[in-house]
Parts: structure tokens; sequence; C-alpha cells
């Protein structure tokens, strides 16, 4: 029987391929692999953050890059590490998300077995293990980390365990900014127990209490950080969002996105920006999908949220299928269907299995090692 022993085993096969391919590709190319696993792109500021704390401003082109737009959790767990074992920052770095993917592979499918029962578990984790910018759970970044913090708090949210979730959902609000998910997927089902035991008329205190303080404790880290880094900032309440305008990062309900894809789809440009184009195409429809199967109501929002922030801000766009990387829900009605092809038609299931971990592979290697635009 399919056990979480094995979904977590297939991930880290699957993943540590992927970390082959890249470092083969590095060396073909004469790319030092562990530099381009540990201090690439915004894997420096993280570092940074953690050796000398905020502060750092850089201007370039037209933009003001300031690391108060880097949420702090990730850069405490760095620091700790380097703290106690004789490592670099960037080798750090790389061990807390290849630690956070697992324990993050452990809560997927303990949602996917409760959805769908242990097969789909274990191939929600395999799909969301090769999805074309699963490169990004080897590398020193937060994905992994906000990933197994949503994970493991949408699992508490639905198992019944409010206050779990909301302290969950609070670190992971310190983790990334659209962490923010996470709380709005715990406040969710607070209110839904709510409705439910009004409408059976067993509402009472003791029935509420802790939904209702799992879902104000749920937005407490990232709200505390807004704040915080606004006061940074000499503006309480808009100085963080300053400072991602300054980035070129804002929420215009997806406008300057549109006129983007506009743009490419009258100039084809990089490769990245096509595939990138894909992958939002495809997590609007797993969407509807996952909305039309019906599936719990955490999972539903946090998902939902995540691709409304990914959809409706602006800002680098060949970094979208990265923010879109949690959403790891969205993959739950193609899970179930790869589930049911496989029992009929195993060899079938395998393929598709293969095919996937091939563009993965290949995809991921040539995102690290060959192009020269921001993750």
């Amino acid at each position: 029987m399919p056990t979480v022993v094995t979904a977590v085993g297939l991930f880290a096969a699957a993943r540590l391929t992927g970390v082959l391919v890249l470092a083969l590709l590095a060396h073909a190319e004469g790319k030092d692999a562990t530099t381009l696993l540990g201090r690439t792109w915004d894997s420096l500021w993280y570092v940074g953050i953690a050796a000398d704390g905020y502060g750092e401003v850089r201007e370039y082109s037209r933009l003001v890059l300031n690391d108060l737009a880097f949420f702090p959790l990730y850069p405490w767990l760095i620091r700790g590490v380097t703290a106690v074992l004789p490592v670099s920052g960037g080798a750090a770095g790389v061990l807390i998300a290849w630690a956070a993917a697992c324990a993050a592979a452990c809560g997927v499918y303990r949602i996917g077995r409760r959805v769908h029962g242990r097969g789909a578990g274990v191939l929600l984790v395999v799909l969301w293990g090769l999805t074309p910018h699963s490169v990004v759970l080897g590398l020193a970044y937060t994905e992994p980390l906000l990933t197994a913090l949503a994970a493991w708090a949408l699992y508490a949210a639905m198992t019944g365990r409010p206050l779990w979730a909301g302290a969950l959902a609070c670190l992971a609000g310190l983790s990334r900014p659209n962490g923010l998910a996470v709380a709005a997927a715990v406040a969710a089902a607070a209110g839904w127990h709510a409705v439910t035991l009004v409408r059976e008329r067993r509402a009472s205190f003791h029935s509420l209490w802790k939904p209702f303080a799992g879902a104000a404790l749920a937005p407490l880290g990232w709200v505390g950080f807004v704040l915080w880094a606004g006061l940074r900032e000499g503006d309480p309440l808009g100085g963080y969002f300053a400072v991602q305008r300054r980035w070129g990062s804002t929420f215009d309900f997806g406008r300057g996105n549109l006129e983007f894809v506009g743009h490419l789809l009258r100039h084809p440009d990089k490769l990245l920006f096509t595939v990138a184009l894909v992958v939002v195409l495809l997590a609007l429809l797993l969407l509807g999908l996952l909305v039309a199967d019906r599936a719990p109501l955490p999972l539903v929002v946090y998902s939902a949220v995540l691709v409304l922030i990914a959809v409706g801000g602006s800002g680098y766009f060949a970094s979208k299928p990265r923010f879109l990387l949690p959403a790891f829900p969205l993959l739950l009605p193609l899970a179930a269907a790869l589930t049911r092809t496989a029992r009929a038609r195993p060899w079938h299931a395998t393929l598709v299995v293969a095919a996937l971990a091939g563009l993965s592979f290949a995809y991921g290697a040539y995102l690290v090692v060959m192009a020269t635009s921001p993750l």
C-alpha cells in the first residue's frame, strides 16, 4: 500500500535527479553547481539579510531594490543553522530548503490521501515534484518553506485543529508575501465551521473560541512584518507597499500582466516568458477544476488567493510560476485522474510521469544554468 514513505521517497528521488541533471549541465558550461544552488538571484538577498540584517538598498535601472521586500523567517533560519553548523549562508539556505521540501511533501501527501485516497496522495506529491519550476525546491529559496507551513496548516484546519492551523499560518505569513493565502484559508475554515454550528444550533463559546482564535492568530506574522517594515520606512501602513512599488511590484488587478501578455503575443520573447504564460493559464484552468471537484474549502481559498496574487499583481512575469509553486492543491484533479488511469492502464500513467520528469529536469536545469533572467 502507498504510504508517506513512498511519497517522500519518490519526491526525493525526483528532486535529486533534477539536481544531478543541473550539476551535469553546470559542469558542461563551466559553472559551479553549488554556487547556483545556494547563491543566485533572491538567494543572495536572503543570505545577506541573515548575515547583516536589514538595510541594504541597491539601484538597478529605474528600480530601487530594498531588502525590506523579503520576509524574515528564512533569514532567521539561515542564521540559526550557521550558528550551529560550520557551513556558509548559502549552504545553510539549501539545507533548509531541502528539509522544508521533504516536510512539505509529507503534508501534501496527507492532504491528497485525505481528499482522494492514498494513491492520489502519492501522485499529488510526485506531480508537485515534477512541475516545470520544481527545480526551485532545491535552491536557497523560500517556496519550499512556505509550502511546508501551508500544507500542514491546511491539514490542521481540515482535521479540526484550528490553533495549530493558526500558528502555522502565522509562520507562513513570516516566510513570503503570498503567505497571506494561508491565513485566508484558515479564516475561511473557521468561518465555515461557525456557520455550520449555527445552522445545526450547536454554536457556543466552547465550540467557537478555538477556530476564531486560530483565525485571529493566522495573519499576525504577515501583518507584523508589514507594519515593522513600514515603520522602518517612516510609514507604518504604507511603507512596505512603497518598497514593493519601487521594486516594480504592485497589485493592479492584472492590468500590467495583460499588457505584457499582449506584447508577448505580438513579439515573442524568451522561452521562459512563454512557459510562464502557459503555467499561469494552466493554473487558472486547474483552479476551475478544483472548484468543480468540490475540494475542501481551505484548499480552494488557499489556491485561489495564490492565483489571484500571481495574476492580479504586476512585476516580473517570468517569476509567476515560482509564485504558484506552493499552490499544490491545484494538482489534486490531475492526481485523481492519474490515479484512475494508473489502475486501468498502468503503462499510460507511467509514460505521463516519465514525460513530466523529462520536462522538469531539462527545463529546471535550463532555468538555473542557462537562462540569464531572474527566477
